[in-house]
């Protein structure tokens, strides 16, 4: 459980360097974002995934 809190707070501060540190092209992939097909979201969304259990499973192993 700490772990995943870990990873929770990892992605905040991702996230938070992202629209602190560049607000306008936030908002400019967030326009992007939702003119994207839902098929296409989707498959970025579920690579993603792929990638990022594939990064803990490389770090924790």
């Amino acid at each position: 459980m700490r772990d995943f809190i870990v990873a929770m707070g990892l992605v905040l501060v991702i996230e938070g360097l992202v629209y602190g540190g560049f607000p306008s092209a936030a908002k400019k992939m967030a326009a992007q974002a939702a003119e994207m097909p839902e098929a296409v979201l989707r498959t970025v969304g579920l690579a993603a995934i792929v990638i990022g259990v594939g990064i803990v499973w490389l770090v924790r192993g």
